[in-house]
């Protein structure tokens, strides 16, 4: 049996133990999808956002990346966020990070790895802007893992500098965004205690006319 073929069974033994637990299970993902949760995340395979959050199918709206991040050039995520507040008219987006990012470790190397350096220089712009408290630590693991806190710190607030998030609150549509932090050796999420439901609690210069 091939790699895909054992995947193909896993899918055919989970289909029949849902069933068998729920008849309706299937119906009911078929008929409606209204999450109330938007989880941008890091793509790291070890931080599923269903299992993680103890939610079923249909109750998270996930967009995922390497290292999390929200770039106002990148039209999938921003896509993602659209579709989520506009249409599906989520009510929470969470920006969750985890400890020990690969992506947020190799921003702060100088070794070259393709592409994706293009990608980790807005994490090494976070680490600019953060580079006297973060070079006050000396433990390298610790000054990684604060890096992993500022970097989802960051990202939250470009979702709430997109005019996506701010024409939904003009419209008094209930929406926050919030940062949090995964630590992967407990299984446990962190609240980074940063949570934005309003334009008022941003800086002027970013805050934009409703249309």
């Amino acid at each position: 049996m091939s790699e895909l073929d054992k995947l193909f069974e896993n899918n055919r033994q989970w289909s029949q133990r849902q069933l068998k637990a729920d008849p309706e299970f299937f119906n009911r993902l078929t008929a409606l999808q209204e999450p109330k949760f938007l989880w941008i995340g890091c793509s790291d395979s070890r931080v599923p956002a269903n299992q993680i959050l103890g939610l079923a199918p249909g109750e998270v709206f996930v967009h995922r990346n390497v290292a999390n991040l929200v770039i106002h050039t990148d039209m999938n995520c921003l896509s993602v966020i659209q579709f989520a507040v506009k249409v599906l008219k989520v009510e929470h987006v969470m920006v969750c990070g985890h400890y020990g990012c690969s992506g947020v470790r190799a921003a702060c190397g100088h070794t070259q790895l393709g592409l994706i350096d293009n990608w980790l220089r807005n994490i090494k712009n976070t680490y600019t802007q953060h580079k006297r408290e973060l070079e006050k630590i000396n433990d390298q693991e610790k000054r990684i893992n604060r890096l992993c806190e500022l970097n989802v710190m960051a990202q939250v607030l470009n979702v709430c500098h997109t005019t996506i998030v701010q024409n939904a609150w003009a419209k008094g549509q209930k929406l926050s965004v919030h940062g949090l932090i995964y630590r992967i050796n407990d299984g446990l999420l962190h609240d980074l205690s940063m949570s934005v439901s309003g334009q008022e609690q941003l800086e002027k210069i970013y805050q934009m006319e409703a249309r």
